[in-house]
């Protein structure tokens, strides 16, 4: 489910379950929540997470999660993320959309291939992220290309991504996790008391703050409309969803 390897200062953390091009559910959540605490508990200075079988992370496992737990649980790792005393890396092939973005976005840092994909279907299914998520999002990409991706469910490749500034880095997918590995080694060996405060400082500088109470509105509504359960059917029907705003 959630392999984890030290290789000294570095964590490596790969999401597997290929069966579901790595799409998280609960138990996967809860193994990242575990990742986390490992590389604290070891001194990690730095953090690679990266899926397997050519896939980063195709979202929310919608076959299982469809309630409170996973929400707040998924809010915890990625805040888990933004805030560890050390650097994280997301190393993307493949799939990064709805959750896969958001795990991206919480990460300090990414190298993806120029192939891969960026996405955030939520208004093809009928459910929304937090507020966080887009607050970081805009703070990465500016506000046109995130409200394409929220507003209009547009992707982006792992190119365009690096030519917005969102990806650092472009890798081919043979040299991908190799290539993030080799990076998180250069940082590893910088002064991470250095690096950590240099973390908060950009931490702080970002404008992102506690849920407006607008949109928590707009988010429970969504999140308990019969438009989601249409999305959810839509989805496992493998038909498109008809909404209607209830």
């Amino acid at each position: 489910m959630i392999r984890t390897n030290q290789h000294g200062v570095v964590t490596e953390v790969t999401i597997d379950r290929p069966e579901r091009r790595n799409a998280l559910d609960h138990d996967a959540v809860d193994g990242l929540l575990s990742a986390l605490d490992h590389a604290r508990s070891v001194g990690s200075r730095v953090l690679v997470l990266t899926g397997t079988a050519g896939h980063f992370c195709s979202g929310a496992d919608l076959t299982t999660v469809e309630d409170d737990r996973f929400i707040e649980a998924l809010h915890r790792l990625l805040d888990g993320l933004r805030t560890a005393p050390f650097v994280s890396i997301a190393a993307i092939d493949g799939v990064a959309l709805g959750a896969g973005v958001q795990l991206a976005v919480a990460s300090d840092l990414r190298v993806s291939t120029a192939g891969a994909t960026f996405g955030i279907p939520a208004a093809k299914l009928g459910l929304m992220t937090d507020q966080w998520t887009l607050q970081r999002l805009i703070g990465f990409v500016g506000q046109g290309v995130a409200r394409a991706m929220c507003l209009a469910a547009e992707t982006y490749s792992g190119q365009q991504a690096f030519e917005l500034g969102f990806v650092q880095r472009i890798s081919s997918p043979g040299d991908l996790v190799a290539d993030a590995m080799a990076w998180a080694e250069l940082i590893g060996a910088l002064a991470p008391l250095t690096v950590a405060g240099f973390k908060v400082g950009l931490n702080e500088a970002e404008v992102v703050g506690e849920w407006s109470t607008t949109y928590r509105h707009a988010f429970d509504a969504a999140w308990s409309s019969a438009d989601l359960q249409e999305g959810l059917a839509a989805f496992r029907d493998r038909r498109p969803p008809e909404f209607r705003g209830m």
